[in-house]
């Protein structure tokens, strides 16, 4: 085993010794500490992509000396690799993207605890991403809970704390369902690697036993997970948290956070229970309906309202429901869209919940539309970020956003009758309710203000924040004319998932 194998560990404990160090340093220092873990994670999340796409399976890296089934271990192949390192690059542009306008949202004695939060959400991620056990998978997913929590509720003011009241209820609840379903999993197998528990399932299935119980657990993890990355209808939680938080919070959470909790869903449909049995039990059904419904009555919803970072909150749900759209589809194709459209919606929230901070905060910290007029020409480098990141949004070609699209319609291409009728009508209705919420906002940042409005002078972002933004754009960009290697490491990835 050559030392690039003990990367994806280097980079949960480097994650989890920064938390420790920024409890002590001062906040300055703090900062380029969890700046600097950000980037290490993604050169050893860039290495570890490297390595795996040389190997032609996953490979498992015992925790300790104590071997399956009873150890615990993380095992690591392509697709885990592509994710560690899609979601690392996209937090380290959002933190120099970010971080420069954090005193306006987190007081001095605050800013440590801000710093050990997002060292502390970025370890979880990765774990979500590598573990290969289920009580693994149930105990980070309570850090990062508490770590976003914490990533909120910095911002001490009313709406804020209505918001992390309801993420908590609803996150609580999913943690209820999440553990439920894992405990009865473990009473009915004995297991919680992942491997194992995936031979005991099979073996329960073909003998008939069990399977009442089995249903259930697959309800159980299911819905808890669907909660928490704001399944429609299981959205209510979303999007005050996303539109109230500061705004690196939210290209966090709404970014990187909410894409572990699905990925930890795929990875227990592969290789727990197996896409037979999800098709056979018609969950697959239940998350197609979801995500086309999210997809629609989101996109009604954030036409209708008046703030914009609300707006981009329930686009958000909206673009959550492609990728539920796509791993309902229950075939290949559509689960690999639905990694793409993670990947992509990564990149592309993160950046616009950031630019739209900049273009707030040039019209007077004044969030709704009538107020933005102008934003556009007072702001550079944040109109032509957002404008291309609402292309994105809308699938305009040469964007991540219309590959996501194409490969949905051709996913749902290869089925028959209302499958095929409801993929595409949903894909064009939703394209549509896109333009026209992302074309009023692009069209009113870039209108002339009336004379009545008086915009206060503001310090201009600084060259390096400015320089993110557009390095995330370029990065939007590639994920539209650059996506064939792409997803071609997501559909060998997948064959090796299980």
């Amino acid at each position: 085993m050559s030392l690039v194998h003990n990367f994806p560990f280097f980079s949960i404990l480097l994650c989890m010794v920064a938390g420790i160090f920024s409890s002590m340093l001062k906040k300055e220092a703090a900062k380029w500490v969890t700046l600097s873990v950000s980037l290490g994670v993604l050169v050893l999340s860039a290495f570890t992509l490297h390595l795996t796409l040389g190997l032609d399976d996953n490979y498992p890296f015992m925790m300790g000396h104590v071997p399956a089934p009873w150890g615990n271990e993380i095992r690591i192949g392509r697709l885990e690799a592509l994710m560690a390192t899609g979601v690392s690059a996209v937090l380290f542009l959002s933190l120099i993207a970010g971080f420069y306008h954090a005193p306006a949202f987190v007081s001095e004695q605050k800013t440590n605890l801000y710093c050990i939060m997002v060292d502390l959400a970025l370890a979880a991620v990765l774990v979500l991403i590598y573990t290969n056990d289920l009580f693994t998978v149930y105990v980070f997913i309570e850090i990062m809970t508490i770590a976003s929590c914490a990533l909120v509720v910095v911002r001490q003011n009313g709406h804020t704390l209505v918001a992390i009241t309801r993420y908590m209820i609803m996150h609580l609840f999913g943690s209820g369902l999440l553990l439920l379903g894992i405990a009865m999993l473990y009473g009915i197998t004995g297991h919680l690697l992942m491997e194992p528990l995936g031979i005991a399932v099979r073996q329960l299935v073909l003998t008939g036993q069990y399977n009442g119980p089995l249903t259930v657990v697959i309800a159980l993890i299911t819905a808890g997970l669907a909660i928490k990355s704001a399944m429609f209808p299981f959205h209510g939680w979303a999007p005050d948290t996303y539109a109230f938080a500061p705004p690196l919070s939210s290209a966090i959470l709404s970014g990187i956070i909410s894409k572990a909790y699905i990925f930890v869903m795929i990875k227990f449909f592969y290789r727990v229970v197996g896409m037979e049995l999800i098709i056979s039990q018609q969950v697959h059904q239940f998350l197609f309906i979801c995500g086309v419904a999210g997809m629609i009555i989101a996109s009604v919803l954030a036409i209708s309202q008046r703030d914009i970072r609300r707006m981009i909150a329930y686009s958000s749900v909206a673009q959550i429901g492609y990728v539920y759209m796509g791993l309902g589809m229950g075939n290949t194709a559509g689960v690999e869209a639905a990694v793409f459209q993670m990947l992509v919606h990564a990149t592309v929230k993160s950046v616009l919940f950031l630019s739209t901070y900049e273009l707030i905060n040039v019209s007077g910290d004044r969030k709704r539309f009538r107020y933005l007029h102008g934003a556009g020409y007072r702001n550079v480098p944040a109109g032509i970020v957002f404008t291309f990141a609402a292309m994105s949004m809308v699938g305009i070609p040469f964007t991540g956003g219309f590959i996501v699209k194409l490969n949905l319609a051709i996913s749902g291409m290869a089925f028959g009758g209302w499958v095929r009728a409801l993929v595409l009508i949903a894909l064009a209705m939703s394209t549509l309710l896109n333009a026209v919420y992302f074309l009023h906002t692009v069209v009113s940042i870039y209108r002339r203000p009336t004379q009545e409005l008086v915009y206060p002078a503001v310090d201009p972002m600084p060259r390096y924040a400015a320089a993110a933004m557009l390095a995330s754009l370029l990065l939007i960009v590639y994920l539209g004319v650059g996506s064939e290697p792409i997803l071609q490491v997501i559909e060998t990835g997948l064959k090796t998932f299980s």
